[in-house]
């Protein structure tokens, strides 16, 4: 198998990057680069030098054995200096090592679960988790990383293992004396199966919103304030604002999180009749995103619902520009 070298840490400037180096020659690389390999599982200080002893760079380095580390084989990880110059000079040396070569998306990981290290579903909760931008999102995430998903697929495995364990009983051993009460042993399981399934199926969509994120649609009639409000809740000038009708045109969307929930908030075109066909492609576009949105801020211009938006269960109804005035009566 190959030896592999990465990038662990994001791309960039940084105080400190984390190079990963994973396979059999690990230990060959952490020798060519420092001149020794470090105890297992200890952190070393070490001089980093090319082959021409030209130094790299001064990192502390951690030596993994196999069978005790992420992927299961052999690892090194360097923790350098962040500098762009000093991750591109290592990783360019270490790639001229024989039988080295450059991972691929996912190879960490992947090694990790041939090697038995991580399950599917734990493979499934590691990327959400590196994706993971709000608390709940890390909190659903950890969730399932942490076995808790495993767990409960392996408790319907042993329900289903004793289901079909007690209906082979009753047919091989059909001329024996069986309890009357089989049938009862042999469906139990299933209905706990059957109904800890539901019970996922019901909560999935819940989880998926978490995971995918909510939109919110800001909709209204021209000038309404939909790019103020948007600005409002953004807490930046994430829109350009003016006192000009129409001065949005598409749909601006601000990514944020909201009591640890990933939220999106779209400001739509106001939305009027007009001859501007830029301006009518911008109300057709903020119709339709509007009418997909999880949950839609209806701005009423003095207390008028804006044309083409026809209200359902959940809108917020809100009088926009309620600084300049009250409400009209009645609303």
């Amino acid at each position: 198998m190959d030896t592999i070298v990465a990038l662990a840490t994001s791309r960039g400037r940084a105080g400190v990057a984390v190079v990963r180096v994973s396979g059999p020659r690990a230990w060959e690389v952490c020798k060519k680069l420092t001149g020794r390999v470090p105890q297992p599982r200890r952190t070393a200080l070490c001089k980093l030098s090319d082959r021409q002893g030209e130094p790299i760079d001064e990192a502390l380095v951690l030596v993994f054995d196999a069978g005790g580390s992420f992927t299961g084989e052999r690892v090194v990880e360097f923790q350098t200096h962040g500098s762009p110059a000093i991750i591109a000079a290592l990783i360019r040396e270490i790639l001229r090592i024989e039988g080295v070569r450059a991972a691929e998306a996912g190879e960490f990981t992947r090694r990790a679960f041939e090697a038995g290290k991580l399950s599917l579903t734990e493979v499934e909760g590691l990327a959400d988790l590196l994706e993971a931008e709000t608390e709940a999102q890390r909190k659903l995430a950890q969730r399932i990383f942490d076995g808790t998903a495993a767990r409960l697929l392996e408790s319907w495995r042993d329900d289903l293992l004793q289901s079909v364990s007690m209906l082979e009983a009753s047919i091989d051993f059909s001329d024996e004396e069986i309890p009357d009460d089989l049938s009862t042993h042999i469906r139990a399981p299933l209905i706990r199966v059957q109904t800890a399934i539901e019970q996922q199926i019901a909560g999935s969509a819940a989880s998926e919103r978490i995971r995918e994120g909510f939109e919110v649609a800001i909709v209204g009639a021209v000038n309404a304030g939909k790019s103020t409000l948007l600005n409002a809740l953004a807490g930046r000038e994430a829109a350009i604002t003016s006192e000009r009708a129409g001065t949005t045109r598409d749909v601006i969307e601000v990514r944020m999180d909201l009591a640890g929930l990933p939220v999106t908030i779209l400001d739509t075109a106001g939305l009027r009749e007009s001859d501007d066909l830029v301006e009518r492609a911008g109300v057709a576009r903020a119709l339709e995103r509007a009418e997909s949105a999880d949950l839609r801020v209806i701005l009423l211009s003095s207390g008028v619902m804006p044309d083409g938006v026809t209200p359902r269960e959940g809108d917020l109804l809100v009088h926009g520009k309620r600084d300049l005035g009250p409400p009209p009566s009645g609303t």
